[in-house]
């Protein structure tokens, strides 16, 4: 048997560089290095653990949608040990939001086959959450999302979600759709001989065209949701300075009380 999983993943700005905004008020990816999400990191570490754990034969492709130096953050999913990648890049995809970003993925992820599709929990621009459960619905596939854990074995998959107070044990039926947390384990580095390798695995790149849809409906005009403003964070100013000199404890409650803090 075989299984053949998609993987999804994003390139991002650096958390850690200064972001802005253009002046469509969409972020400014030009300015800024750019990286695969992190916790797209923990979906491919999954199904590299899938593979190494399973019988059968296992394919994985990692999928992403943005501009041409999206290619980065597939050559990192490949160096790790993916099989393949696909790219859909677009002029008309600038200003894509969730709902526009899910049915690109949908359309590619149809057309390249699939039993099982991982996203991590979240993308660290967006921080939105709610892809994997809006591709599931695209896909018509069970879900099940932000697991700690997960197993594929004789066409179901398998996984631990871990709330505040308790664990949940889930299941679903092949083809399905998973997503996973920063806490489902710690994702391995490339080695020397899977970053030259990744140079020789194939990366196919589609368009809008191919996957047939239109223009309208995904980029700015097809999206959802919009950004109606956007301003500098205020600077940081100097912090109050309480001097304990009898009425120390006193003046602090009184600060964190003109704080609302209490």
């Amino acid at each position: 048997m075989s299984l053949r999983i998609v993987v999804c993943v994003k390139y991002v700005p650096d958390a850690t560089g200064d972001r802005q905004f253009t002046e469509d008020l969409t972020v400014n990816r030009d300015d800024v290095d750019g990286l695969l999400s992190e916790l797209d990191e923990y979906a491919v570490e999954q199904a590299l653990q899938i593979s190494e754990n399973s019988d059968d034969d296992v394919e994985i492709t990692v999928l992403t949608v943005g501009p041409e130096d999206a290619k980065d953050a597939l050559r990192k999913a490949l160096s790790m040990g993916a099989d393949k990648a696909i790219h859909v890049e677009d002029d008309d995809l600038h200003g894509t939001d969730v709902m526009g970003t899910s049915l690109v993925l949908a359309k590619a992820i149809e057309k390249a086959g699939y039993d099982l599709v991982i996203t991590g929990m979240a993308s660290t621009d967006g921080t939105m959450g709610v892809l994997p459960a809006i591709l599931a619905e695209r896909l018509g596939v069970p879900q099940a999302t932000l697991l700690s854990e997960v197993k594929v074995e004789d066409g179901t998959v398998t996984g631990r979600r871990d709330g505040d107070s308790a664990s949940e044990q889930l299941q679903a039926s092949l083809p399905a759709l998973v997503s996973v947390t920063d806490q489902s384990g710690e994702a391995r580095y490339p080695s020397f001989k899977g970053i030259m390798a990744a140079k020789k695995k194939p990366v196919e790149s589609w368009d809008l065209e191919d996957l047939e849809i239109e223009a309208d409906e995904v980029g700015l005009e097809g999206s959802w949701t919009a950004v109606d403003s956007a301003a500098q964070r205020p600077a940081r100013t100097a912090g109050t300075i309480v001097k304990d000199e009898g009425e120390g404890g006193k003046q602090l409650a009184e600060f964190l009380a003109g704080q609302k803090f209490i």
